[in-house]
């Protein structure tokens, strides 16, 4: 049932009162790590601890955090363990160091300027429309809105990485990056506690057998493009075209097949549930609050006239929402770095080699930074905003480190999320039990079963009005949530 936003706690592990033992934390690491945090974490700056071979530092003060990020980024390096969970995006930005990493930096920056992320909105869009149109031949049914608001994603990447689509095996591909998906987002215990890389992770073969699958797909549509470029034929100008003209502005130099492969593979494990998971936890928090859904409802109402590519940004109350939903799902797991030499964080002695870890999880709930941090509040990124510090809000990291593809990410959620909401009525299955599991991201263990409805309210795209009808006064901003009609 639909409750005040001021009360309604999401569901959330809560922390435990004291460590846990060795087995039991290497348990909760491998099935659900946010399970095995512990009270202190939430209400101090910095907790050191010793693991195994792996002496460790969660530091959640945000100025520590800017020292980590920004201030002395070069003393911390990103360490042995976060290198092998994600080995397999060798060659990506995600992966490069130093210099390799600066100049795909300055290779990849105008693919995703506001400009060229704009081009793609109507794509993003398309892909929930047409969801839209599947659950409109299931009205009235449960359905998995998770797994297919995760397809709708895919769905995205596809439309705007790969305009072609991805071969004759389509399917297998997509079933390929499932599985991969599954077991690269899962952390292994044996990573955590330093256990030396020679030791198999188990875990991890059915993820390698997979990515060789995608990988060879990608070759052969990398080939494909290639030869119709050296045909002098026309392009579609998407996210593989753009990378394979791209050109390091300082020295001429092209991305190599290898990094044109890893980075495809990277937006993709990057952006794929991401923005998923996103879009999820905010159809589910808002099935829990009336209020923000009418507020929500009425802000897409008014923007049926204005063009698609300029949408997501007149939609502040629809993005507050998601970011709400980011806080307390954030899709970054963790953000680990290397201490090359000792340091000083929040008051703490940092010696060599301790491994600093950042919990965008822990940092978003932390009793110190935030008024009520359990609570479903997306007022707090509209009021006052500027009182939130930026190193206490992550979730796709911070500093020249961070996401390059955040405004990517944040426009399809958001073209998304209002999409849905102006199209279907949503309503949770009663006796399920929804639990953040880590993977990834946070998604809901086993989906999110809703019944979905169309909207009687609903208008399709074709109906928006011209741009000059828009209304810009006063009543306009006010909104009237009672004036919205819902399906019996």
């Amino acid at each position: 049932m639909p409750t005040s936003s001021a009360s309604w706690r999401p569901p959330a592990p809560a922390p435990h009162p004291g460590s846990l033992g060795p087995l039991r934390l290497a348990a909760a690491l491998w099935s659900n790590p946010i399970e095995a945090w512990t009270e202190d974490y939430f209400t101090l700056p910095i907790v050191v601890r010793d693991f195994g071979f792996t002496r460790i530092a969660v530091v959640s003060d945000p100025a520590a955090i800017r020292r980590v990020l920004v201030e002395h980024r070069a003393n911390y390096q990103k360490d042995t363990m976060q290198r092998r969970i994600m080995s397999a995006l060798n060659g990506g930005l995600l992966t490069a160091e130093d210099a390799q990493w600066r100049e795909q930096r300055r290779m990849l920056a105008p693919i995703f300027t506001l400009k060229t992320l704009r081009t793609f909105a109507p794509a993003m869009v398309q892909a929930a429309e047409d969801l839209v149109q599947r659950w409109r031949e299931r009205s009235g049914e449960v359905v998995n809105v998770s797994a297919d608001v995760t397809r709708l994603t895919l769905e995205v990447l596809e439309l705007t990485i790969f305009s072609e689509g991805l071969g004759r095996n389509a399917e297998e591909v997509r079933a390929a990056m499932r599985v991969y998906f599954d077991s690269v987002g899962r952390i292994d215990p044996f990573d955590v506690l330093g256990i030396p890389k020679f030791v198999p992770r188990f875990g991890k073969l059915g993820a390698l057998r997979s990515l060789r699958l995608f990988r060879v797909a990608v070759d052969e549509i990398i080939r494909v493009r290639r030869e119709r470029v050296q045909a002098g034929r026309s392009l579609n100008r998407d996210i593989l075209t753009l990378l394979l003209e791209a050109r390091d502005p300082d020295s001429g130099r092209m991305l190599s097949e290898e990094e044109v492969k890893a980075n495809i593979i990277t937006f993709i494990v990057a952006g794929h549930e991401t923005t998923a998971n996103a879009i999820t936890w905010s159809l589910y928090l808002l099935a829990h609050s009336w209020e923000w859904l009418a507020l929500l409802r009425d802000e897409i109402d008014r923007t049926r006239a204005c063009p698609v590519e300029d949408l997501a940004e007149q939609l502040p109350m629809t993005r507050a929402v998601l970011e709400e939903a980011l806080r307390l799902y954030p899709p970054l797991p963790a953000i680990s770095r290397g201490a090359l030499q000792a340091d000083r964080l929040a008051g703490v002695e940092i010696a060599k080699g301790t491994l600093v870890v950042i919990s965008p999880y822990v940092v978003h709930r932390h009793r110190k930074l935030w008024i009520a941090p359990d609570i479903f509040d997306p007022g707090r990124f509209l009021a006052e905003r500027e009182s939130i510090d930026p190193f206490a809000f992550l979730p796709f990291g911070r500093g020249p480190r961070g996401c390059i593809g955040i405004t990517f990410a944040m426009q399809e959620a958001t073209l998304v999320l209002a999409t849905l909401l102006a199209r279907c009525e949503f309503e949770c299955v009663a006796d399920q039990a929804i639990w953040p599991v880590h993977r990834i991201t946070l998604t809901p263990r086993g989906g999110l079963n809703m019944r979905v409805r169309p909207r009687v309210s609903a208008k399709p795209a074709a109906d928006r009005k011209a741009p000059e009808q828009i209304s810009t006064g006063p009543a306009a901003e006010a909104g009237a949530p009672g004036s919205l009609e819902f399906t019996p």
